[in-house]
């Protein structure tokens, strides 16, 4: 919104000198990040206390997990992905370029995979139960607005010089590959937003076990939307350049700045979960932003963490139904940990740090081509 004050107001640079600074895309992602976190430490205890005066008993507690979660964390008011939603919506709207299609589509995932999980999580505190949505509608509206939101970016996004990278999948380190899926590339990308979320919803089972990784994630990401949508920077990284991608950066800011304001609540012990409402929101925007930049598969080695939590879930389901056995001791993977003996903030801490090397690793494909 502010940047389109900037550009009215062009032809009074030499008068206006501070309006020269929303030009600045690192200024305004700056911007973006304080804005959100502000925005989201300033709803905090008032709209916490709200909650709990709302949902009474609070999230729901699964009997057959760990036992001391039934103690420690009942009556825990969930919901707190609005907090995620009001952040990273002003943040984004205030200061990212609004004539930007890239920046709706990212909060158009954002918005409507937090809205499915905001339906998923009320049905769960309105009926006490950990079953909230039919798992096969919550799908079906996640495929539809994953492929929708691809086809508006390959249909509207500004024109790449390379032809027909908007609907390719580009490979980390092969610097001159690319595989043209053509329009069955909406159906991958949607994979790809799809399997964001939810990966991002496994993850979220201890308190700021999903939002530091998000947080790293998303400012990884970030990062690389600001150098894929510079000419100069993508070059020299030799780098597909994807015009107009870099104003995703802001969003990434916002998401980052929405992320530490929330932990200052959902530090153990968490006064509030995000519920499904913050984490299929988080990673469904986390997925779009990889489809946007065109990388898809640098997403599954920074958020690699999630792939790790979603991949525990699938080898569990598939080995007890196979063989009857499991093969953890109760997935996802951090549940096994905690089964194993480990301490709730171990277990956190150290993901985070899994986290922090998979973005490292992430971060050094864009040089290693």
């Amino acid at each position: 919104m502010l940047y389109l004050l900037w550009e009215r107001f062009a032809e009074h640079h030499r008068y206006i000198p501070v309006l020269n600074l929303l030009r600045y895309l690192t200024f305004r992602s700056g911007l973006a990040l304080a804005t959100a976190q502000l925005t989201v430490v300033a709803m905090g205890s008032r709209f916490i206390r709200w909650m709990q005066a709302k949902q009474g008993k609070g999230q729901p507690i699964r009997a057959e997990g760990i036992e001391r979660h039934i103690v420690e964390k009942a009556g825990t008011p969930t919901m707190g992905g609005l907090m995620f939603l009001a952040g990273i919506g002003v943040g984004t709207l205030l200061w990212a370029d609004l004539g930007n299609v890239y920046v709706w589509v990212v909060l158009l995932v954002t918005a409507t995979y937090g809205f499915l999980g905001f339906l998923d999580d009320y049905a769960k505190v309105t009926k006490q139960t950990t079953a909230g949505l039919s798992g096969r509608l919550r799908l079906a509206v996640e495929a539809a607005v994953g492929v929708l939101a691809v086809v508006l970016m390959v249909r509207f996004g500004q024109p790449s010089p390379e032809a027909g990278l908007s609907t390719s999948v580009a490979f980390p380190i092969l610097k001159k590959l690319l595989l043209n899926l053509g329009w069955f590339y909406a159906a991958f990308g949607a994979f790809v937003i799809i399997g964001a979320s939810n990966a991002v919803n496994f993850t979220d089972g201890l308190d700021g076990l999903a939002t530091v990784p998000v947080m790293i994630a998303a400012g990884t990401f970030g990062l690389i939307a600001y150098l894929v949508g510079n000419i100069r920077f993508a070059d020299y990284l030799q780098l597909h350049f994807v015009p107009g991608v870099g104003e995703v950066g802001i969003f990434c800011a916002a998401m980052v700045g929405s992320c530490l304001g929330f932990l200052w609540y959902n530090a153990p012990p968490a006064k509030i979960f995000m519920g499904d409402c913050g984490a299929l929101a988080l990673g469904g925007g986390l997925g779009a932003v990889a489809v946007a930049t065109k990388h898809e598969i640098v997403l599954a080695i920074v958020g690699g963490l999630f792939v790790l939590e979603t991949v525990s879930v699938l080898v569990q389901v598939a080995s007890f139904k196979l063989t009857g056995r499991r093969v953890f001791r109760m997935a996802p993977i951090h549940h096994h940990f905690e089964r194993l003996g480990w301490a709730e903030p171990t277990i956190v801490i150290r993901f985070w740090i899994i986290a922090v090397i998979l973005a490292l690793v992430g971060l050094s494909t864009l040089k290693l081509r």
